[in-house]
């Protein structure tokens, strides 16, 4: 398996793809949407338009993972924003996120984060 330590970083798409897209598709994405290398080491998250399902790509140095999660009920609560196309999370935020949590409405504490 891939672990997620601290110089890695987790993007999420912020537009819906179509959620038949493997391997190749993703992987243009991050490389041509998001301007990101896609051999990085980094996780990169995508949803379909109803936010009922997610993918993550990752490279783990010898190969990529395409991992797919499915709602039966609700939807994940994805961020908005307007103009970029990539948001960055915390591996907390992305733990809260997966497990259907709202990590809109939590606070960050001010306290030292060394970061990657």
């Amino acid at each position: 398996m891939f672990g997620i330590g601290p110089a890695t970083k987790i993007y999420i798409a912020v537009d819906a793809i179509d959620m038949r897209k493997g391997f190749d598709g993703l992987h243009g994405l991050v490389r041509d949407q998001l301007g990101q290398d896609p051999l990085s080491g980094h996780l990169f998250l995508f949803t379909n338009k109803t936010k009922t399902r997610l993918k993550a790509l990752v490279w783990d140095g010898s190969g990529l993972w395409v991992c797919a999660k499915r709602l039966e009920k609700g939807r994940f609560g994805w961020p908005e924003t307007k103009g970029a196309r990539s948001v960055t999370l915390r591996s907390e935020e992305l733990a809260m996120l997966v497990n259907g949590l709202d990590w809109k409405q939590t606070q960050q504490r001010n306290w030292y984060r060394r970061s990657a």
